[in-house]
């Protein structure tokens, strides 16, 4: 029966953070070299990285929070502002809000991309909304065709949380271009990183020198402070590091979409047992930061359990919505949070996986599901799946 016989094997992670060779030669290099904080490395780092972005100019910083943080400052937003945010993602992007002094105004998401729903940040625009943050969660595009003609109508800045979307693009546009500024993490466990780091893409070139001002204590020269400041700045060893992995990125997110497409051909067929698998909209790049299903019908902890049993790891990214948490707790009625809050579960996905993992990942997940089969209530899939496929959205890994 599910759940009972076990793993003899080593566990399947939910992440591997690639730490190689090329990577650690780099880092020995930077630290002989004498230059180690805000360099050289520093600076090619960024310029490789806008061609990631469609040759938007980057501003690299210590981590993704701080480049959230960062680009709201140097677009002027603080004291006074609102921002309408997903409560769907990591604090970090509430956070983010409330360290440059204004205030996040949480709505709903889409159902089958977990990204901010234009509808819901339309009707939670007041007359203090300064900008709109879309989170790219997992890697998949938000919907910044309509919120872009949303923050347009409403004179709004569009700030976009991109720290799980390194190579996504909605149509021909990078993710990290689709705003006034991109942000984007370097955490070990992302599509590619830095050990820790950020970086904010900007297309206005006053709000790159915004940005260098407030990373480096209000100065580009030294002891010339024009503002007030911060230390926020990347060393050279990780910028190094980033040089290797973005190097690697285009073959990495290539990797992680083909094992999405694999375990979306494995998992086929288990509708009926509560499973939805992730959804792709129309022109959307998803690159699969996470492979995150629903398990409908209260059963998620359940699946969690028996896939932990036979020696494959999952995650729920996130089991408490942000206004959900005590700094933000507050009237906020957001039924499709609350919903993928508790249905949501990521598999492992990650370049590092083996096709005999792999294999492991899926054959855990028809074992425990097939057994349950249709029993009980599980929810209404139907209705999720024409919510969340809507506008010409596919099932498909590779659309």
């Amino acid at each position: 029966m599910a759940g009972q016989t076990g793993s003899t094997e080593g566990l399947v992670p939910v992440a591997r953070p690639v730490i190689g060779d090329e990577e650690i030669a780099a880092a020995v290099r930077v630290l002989r070299s004498g230059s180690v904080v805000q360099g050289p490395e520093v600076a090619a780092f960024e310029r490789e990285f806008a061609d990631l972005v469609d040759g938007r100019e980057c501003v690299a910083v210590n981590s993704g929070t701080s480049a959230l943080h960062l680009a709201l400052l140097a677009l002027g937003i603080g004291p006074g502002d609102e921002v309408v945010v997903p409560s769907f993602s990591f604090a970090a992007t509430a956070n983010a809000v409330r360290l440059a002094g204004a205030e996040p105004v949480f709505a709903d998401i889409e159902p089958g991309s977990f990204g901010l729903d234009p509808a819901a940040a339309a009707a939670a625009i007041g007359p203090r909304t300064a900008a709109l943050l879309p989170v790219h969660l997992y890697g998949h595009p938000a919907a910044m065709g309509e919120l872009g003609r949303l923050a347009e109508r409403h004179g709004l800045a569009v700030v976009e949380d991109a720290c799980q979307a390194h190579g996504a693009a909605l149509g021909s546009t990078a993710a990290g271009a689709l705003g006034a500024a991109g942000c984007f993490s370097f955490y070990p466990t992302k599509n590619m990183h830095a050990l820790e780091g950020g970086m904010v893409t900007v297309a206005d070139p006053a709000v790159a020198r915004q940005l260098r001002l407030l990373r480096n204590q209000g100065m580009e020269q030294r002891y010339r402070n024009e503002i007030v400041g911060a230390n926020l700045r990347m060393t050279d060893v990780s910028a190094a590091i980033g040089r290797v992995q973005l190097r690697r990125l285009p073959a990495a997110n290539e990797r992680r979409r083909a094992h999405a497409a694999l375990l979306d051909r494995e998992l086929a067929g288990l509708a009926a047992a509560g499973l939805v698998t992730p959804v792709v909209t129309a022109g959307a790049r998803h690159v699969y930061h996470q492979y995150t299903v629903r398990v409908l019908g209260g059963r998620r902890d359940r699946l969690r359990r028996e896939l932990a049993a036979a020696g494959v790891d999952s995650e729920v990214y996130y089991p408490v919505p942000i206004h959900r948490l005590p700094p933000f707790q507050g009237w906020w009625e957001l039924p499709e949070t609350d919903r993928a809050a508790a249905e949501v579960l990521s598999l492992p996905v990650h370049p590092t996986l083996t096709e005999r993992e792999l294999a492991r990942v899926a054959e855990a997940v028809r074992s425990a599901l097939g057994a349950w089969g249709a029993q009980g209530d599980l929810g209404a899939p139907g209705d999720l799946d024409t919510a969340g496929r809507a506008d010409g959205a596919v099932p498909s890994a590779v659309a």
